[in-house]
């Protein structure tokens, strides 16, 4: 593999073939998909390594005073022979990448082969194809944050580390002293704190940055703008915390630090610059001078780094790999934005001349990534593939007998299955609920004792094995309903699997392998609402359409509470993956088509989605998934127009279909007669089973519904609209 690496004492940069580094326990191999250039902190090495011998030493007191101590210990010959075999060694570049799990070593389970993963660390997170890095230094990237952007996490996580260290309040007024790299993160994640900011920096580009950015005011460090600034935020009090994020050799930032800091006020230390601290005015307004290691705690232990040795989350709440994913998680809902940051992409293999033409000033920049092979260029026009139903799938299957009970086993007892599908079958005349399987025993008793299923049980080979079931109920979470439809349809049986399909491509994949497999396609997603009465007369009482219509759905979904297992997208897919199948099918079956393209975007730092469905007539739907909204408005509202009419639904108690001047037809329910059609679709399902007639809605449907919904992330994480290609 190819690795960035240095020659101290030539100066010399070299793009060398190194060998692949193993695999240890409690790590991960990752290869590098996009790695960051500091362009602060590399740069400084890379000049540094370009000096005389003298320019070194003068350039680094610290290490000079180590060699003067070896001397003293060791003599001069040896000390001589050490430095120089050290000075003369590669060393390596590189701390911030973002890239792909290639292998995953013992002790790791929180990750798995082809997980995408930030990573941090200047022993392990190197400008190199591969890296091993261990458990305390990866994070795994958020669903829909580009890998490009996830590059940045180590550097995002020093800029936390240092605001962390300020302390600072809602209210308060900052200033921010460079802004490079690291003092541009700083201005976001102070005003995504509610922090107003103050910028200085010499370069005017970088001010305008910076309050395009959230930066109240900026400008020159010898401009009066902004002494001027901090008075009129500040009504002359002068700022709570100054962040330091320059270097260089200059004391003017602690000496303006000192000037603009109200009594008592906090300087952190986050950069690398001379700290000559004027001791009059540091003492007579008792500022207090703190400073930001690294990451964050963790930083510099080898148990923890090495290790893989966490700290009590009650003890240190923000470690070096919590900081990095809370980084993460603020990029990807938007709170944080990167992508003006981003100077330049040059590929890894001109990674030498991209140091030189920085080194030199030809190119500047305040982020530089490089893009690894595998990595396109530019952006391809993003696409969900939409996979053909097999041919040779049986559309139906033999008639049952009569008088014979249809046989149905429940994967999965949980509280959607107990409270909004049971209940609708326990009393229903020619079912017959044969067996529960869940993976506690108790909550399997449970469901037996409510509903009167006739065996309870945690094995379901032994369901899949009976022949005398005629049809499974997957009712379980996310993650395992594409893997337990594959099996029940390889088994022969008739299959009711609650939204979604699937999480991914793959999956979806996985469950049509199946049906080519098996020769059964009998296969019926949980999409109810297309078959709620009211919604149905609506759509009757709209009639035909001889044009394209206009569809908008508003969804106002709410928070979940404190501890929803919705709530970890690591494992079971976003929010909307996990519910939005429900309004693309809705929308699908009202304009009476499956969609063409997806265009979705996310609101700045929350949930809330807009997503834009185009159908083949040139129809369009628009659905605002949203959980910021009043719980005291309705959960769902939906209007649809065309042809000089409009369809009214409000949260499926009331709707209405005006036509031309006049409301034609409204239809009213009470709140507690709300039907979503669970009944009216396990009704259809259970007739489908027993007559052995085609299933309530066609497989090809459910697949379009599925790659739209699966469109939503990858549209998400492109900023494009996808195309959903068809297979042939």
């Amino acid at each position: 593999m190819k690795q960035v690496v240095q020659n101290y004492k030539s100066g010399e940069l070299a793009l060398l073939d190194v060998p692949v580094p193993g695999c240890k326990p409690d790590g991960v191999l990752v290869r590098s998909a996009f790695s960051l250039i500091s362009t602060g902190t590399e740069l400084m090495k890379v000049s540094e390594a370009g000096m005389s011998m003298l320019g070194k030493a003068r350039s680094r007191p610290d290490q000079v005073a180590k060699v003067v101590q070896s001397v003293a210990t060791n003599g001069v010959p040896a000390t001589y022979r050490k430095v120089m075999g050290k000075l003369d060694s590669y060393t390596p570049l590189g701390y911030s990448l973002c890239g792909v799990v290639e292998q995953v070593g013992s002790g790791i389970d929180d990750v798995k082969v082809g997980d995408l993963v930030a990573c941090a660390g200047n022993e392990h997170a190197l400008h190199a194809e591969l890296n091993w890095v261990p458990k305390n230094l990866y994070a795994p990237v958020p669903d829909g944050l580009a890998p490009r952007h996830a590059a940045f996490g180590t550097v995002g996580s020093i800029a936390m580390q240092g605001v962390r260290r300020g302390e600072p309040q809602l209210g308060e007024v900052a200033l921010v002293i460079g802004l490079g790299l690291i003092g541009q993160l700083v201005v976001q994640l102070l005003a995504a704190s509610g922090v107003r900011v103050v910028g200085v920096d010499p370069d005017p580009v970088r001010c305008e940055l910076a309050e395009r950015l959230g930066a109240a005011a900026c400008g020159d460090p010898a401009s009066a703008a902004v002494e001027v600034a901090v008075a009129e935020l500040t009504g002359g009090h002068g700022v709570d915390q100054v962040y330091l994020a320059a270097g260089g050799g200059s004391n003017q930032p602690v000496e303006l630090a000192a000037r603009l800091s109200r009594d008592r006020g906090r300087v952190v230390d986050i950069g690398k610059c001379r700290l000559d601290l004027p001791w009059n005015a540091y003492y007579e307004k008792e500022l207090d001078v703190r400073f930001s290691r690294s990451y964050g705690p963790g930083r510099y232990d080898p148990e923890y780094e090495l290790e893989g040795r966490d700290y009590p989350i009650g003890y240190v709440r923000w470690t070096e790999r919590r900081n990095l994913a809370c980084f993460l998680d603020l990029v990807a809902r938007g709170s944080v934005d990167v992508e003006p940051l981003v100077s330049h992409i040059a590929d890894f293999d001109d990674a030498v001349e991209t140091y030189q033409r920085l080194k030199d000033g030809e190119l500047k920049a305040v982020a530089v990534l490089f893009r690894y092979p595998g990595q396109t260029q530019e952006a391809e026009p993003p696409a969900v593939a939409v996979p053909a139903v097999p041919r040779g799938a049986r559309a139906s299957a033999p008639a049952r007998p009569a008088k014979a009970p249809v046989r149905l086993a429940f994967v999965g007892a949980g509280n959607y299955a107990t409270s909004m599908l049971l209940p609708h079958l326990a009393q229903r005349e020619g079912v017959a609920l044969s067996t529960v399987v869940t993976t506690t025993a108790l909550s399997a008793a449970n469901a037996q004792r409510k509903f009167g299923f006739a065996e309870a049980t945690t094995d379901l080979d032994a369901v899949l094995g009976d022949k005398s079931i005629d049809a499974v109920f997957v009712v379980t979470r996310h993650s395992s309903h594409a893997e337990l439809t594959r099996r029940a349809l390889l088994a022969g049986k008739a299959v009711f699997v609650e939204k979604p399909l699937a999480l991914t491509e793959d999956e979806l994949a996985g469950v049509l392998a199946a049906v080519e497999e098996s020769g059964n396609d009998r296969l019926q997603v949980g999409f109810n609402r297309r078959f709620a009465p009211l919604l149905q007369e609506a759509r009757q009482r709209f009639g035909s359409r001889s044009g394209p219509a206009s569809l908008r759905y508003l969804v106002n979904a709410g928070r979940l509470q404190h501890g929803s297992w919705y709530l970890q997208q690591g494992a079971e897919g976003s929010r909307f993956a996990g519910e939005g199948g429900h309004f693309i099918d809705t929308a699908s079956w009202l304009l009476q088509a499956d969609p063409v393209s997806v265009y979705a975007v996310a609101a700045s730092g929350n949930e809330d989605l807009q997503v834009v469905l185009r159908y083949p007539d040139g129809s369009t739907a628009t659905i605002s998934y949203v959980t910021t909204g009043s719980a005291g408005f309705p959960k769902e509202t939906l209007d649809l127009v065309a042809d000089g009419k409009v369809l009214r639904l409000d949260d499926f108690v009331r709707a209405a279909v005006y036509d031309g001047s006049r409301k034609r037809w409204v239809s009213s329910r009470l709140p507690k007669a709300r039907d979503k059609g669970q009944s009216a679709e396990l009704a259809a399902f259970v007739k489908a089973v027993r007559t052995g007639g085609p299933m309530p809605v066609p497989l090809e449907s459910l697949v379009a519904t599925t790659a739209a919904t699966l469109a939503v992330q990858t549209g998400l994480a492109g900023g494009a609209p996808v195309t959903l290609a068809r297979a042939r």
